[in-house]
């Protein structure tokens, strides 16, 4: 059984994006402001690259929404568009992204492949722990396909990245859910300058 993690920069109220998320702005406005701990000037202390490591190295598969894979909406058409992240994207693993248009597998350098899910969480959450061997698999976000995520049970544990940034508006992470729902248990914190790194366990 593949461990599964989510793991998301997130504002101290609760936002993962901010508000008119675009080709310019592919976090909302202001939400570039959230990931400041691992493409800042802080980015290279050892507790920031510990948990960088952590959320890259050795996943088996990834699951992310279309809006995190890219601006394109609606149809695909022409685009040849394939992602934020060059020809060598950082996941090295095979992508499963979650939209409601099919679209063929892209292959890229470096063992990331983007594979298109149409029939939901569940299917892409079985294709994922199919090709992860074993291996953790990640749930990227963005904000929609971690709900999803969580709703389904699918998640053991789900990291945050606290930043100490109000956002005001954008996309929540928990929006929809009722009280202790999931149930979280505290089980690590760690810290960097400018950032609180949680961990929660998911209590089953």
């Amino acid at each position: 059984m593949s461990r599964t993690n989510l793991s998301m920069s997130i504002s101290a109220d609760g936002y993962v994006a901010g508000p008119g998320q675009s080709e310019e702005y592919p976090l909302g406005v202001g939400g570039i402001r959230l990931h400041d701990w691992h493409i800042g000037p802080t980015k290279d202390h050892p507790v920031n690259q510990q948990v960088v490591s952590e959320m890259m190295d050795g996943m088996g598969a990834t699951i992310m929404g279309r809006n995190m894979f890219g601006p394109v909406r609606g149809e695909w058409g022409d685009s040849d568009w394939k992602g934020w992240w060059g020809d060598v994207p950082p996941y090295h693993c095979p992508v499963f992204v979650l939209t409601h248009y099919p679209h063929d597998p892209i292959e890229m350098e470096g063992g990331t492949t983007f594979h298109f899910v149409t029939d939901g969480i569940a299917s892409a959450y079985a294709q994922a722990e199919s090709a992860a061997g074993g291996r953790p698999i990640s749930i990227a976000g963005g904000a929609s396909c971690a709900r999803q995520a969580i709703a389904a049970g699918l998640v053991d544990e789900i990291d945050l990245q606290v930043a100490p940034v109000i956002l005001g508006s954008g996309e929540r992470l928990f929006d929809g859910f009722e009280a202790d729902t999931p149930a979280l248990e505290l089980a690590r914190v760690l810290e960097a300058p400018g950032v609180a790194h949680l961990r929660y366990l998911v209590v089953r």
